[in-house]
């Protein structure tokens, strides 16, 4: 069997995603019968139909469902190289790097400062560093073990450090020097924050689905939730805000990951000759 086309593949993501080949083929900008029969071709080439049809749209099988996946993730890798490969093409270009909003701001501070070389940052939500580099939008990331995707990426240790929670200050909590995670685990009026795991999916708990800091920033402030976090990742905390250490909490390490092959040696060698 020959190799799969990109275009095949993006024909049969809009197809799988819209369930419908009329909007589909405007999505693509292109006329309805070639989709369907290209379509009809890939199905043919693979030897297992991808789609039940009938006249009110499509339905995936399951054949259909793996090829989905696996075509979103080999249409990113695409886009990835082609974004490496021009960056890589550009010498003038600045390295980017991508770090959670308000995670290790003082590091990052330092970093910058210590750099001879223009670097580009580019701020995210949490558990976005990964993504970004893999799709070749940043060369570098400043993520945190045991919390982020560090799967198939080189990594440097720069710093570790303990763990605080995030209360409301009028919360009796505030007003402790130290818990433990078993005591912030279990205040009835105040749930503990759920952020997404790494397959996007939410732990099951009382406390609120957050996925950005602003939300999480002003449910504190309002006495809806609290949270465990680094203790470096206060620099976002708010005058409704108090920091109380866990002292049972794991440590968490500041890393420095990136790609194997990117061209990052420099930044990874002033990191590492930092003192915190």
């Amino acid at each position: 069997m020959d190799d799969l086309e990109t275009r095949e593949l993006r024909y049969f993501v809009a197809v799988a995603e819209e369930l419908h080949f009329g909007r589909a083929a405007a999505r693509l900008g292109i006329a309805q019968p070639p989709l369907s029969r290209a379509i009809t071709q890939l199905e043919r080439r693979l030897g297992v139909r991808l789609l039940d049809r009938d006249r009110r749209g499509a339905a995936l099988t399951d054949a259909g469902r793996v090829l989905l996946r696996e075509a979103r993730t080999a249409l990113d890798a695409v886009a990835a190289a082609v974004r490496r490969t021009r960056r890589a093409g550009d010498p003038e270009r600045p390295l980017v790097l991508v770090t959670k909003a308000g995670a290790s701001h003082e590091l990052l501070r330092a970093l910058l400062d210590t750099l001879a070389e223009p670097v580009e940052v580019l701020l995210c939500e949490v558990g976005e560093q990964a993504h970004r580099l893999r799709d070749g939008q940043a060369d570098i990331a400043l993520m945190h073990r045991p919390f982020d995707d560090l799967a198939g990426f080189d990594t440097a240790d720069l710093h570790t450090e303990s763990q605080v929670a995030i209360v409301p200050a009028a919360h009796p909590l505030a007003a402790r020097d130290s818990v433990t995670l078993a005591e912030v685990s279990a205040v009835p009026d105040l749930p503990i924050a759920r952020w997404p795991r790494l397959d996007g999916t939410y732990p099951d708990g009382p406390g609120p689905e957050v996925r950005t800091q602003s939300q999480l920033a002003q449910l504190v402030a309002l006495g809806r939730t609290l949270l465990v976090i680094p203790a470096s990742s206060r620099a976002w905390q708010w005058p409704e805000h108090v920091a109380v250490p866990v002292v049972d909490a794991p440590d968490v390490t500041t890393v420095l990951a990136w790609p194997p092959g990117s061209p990052v040696q420099s930044l990874v060698r002033s990191a590492a000759g930092l003192s915190f």
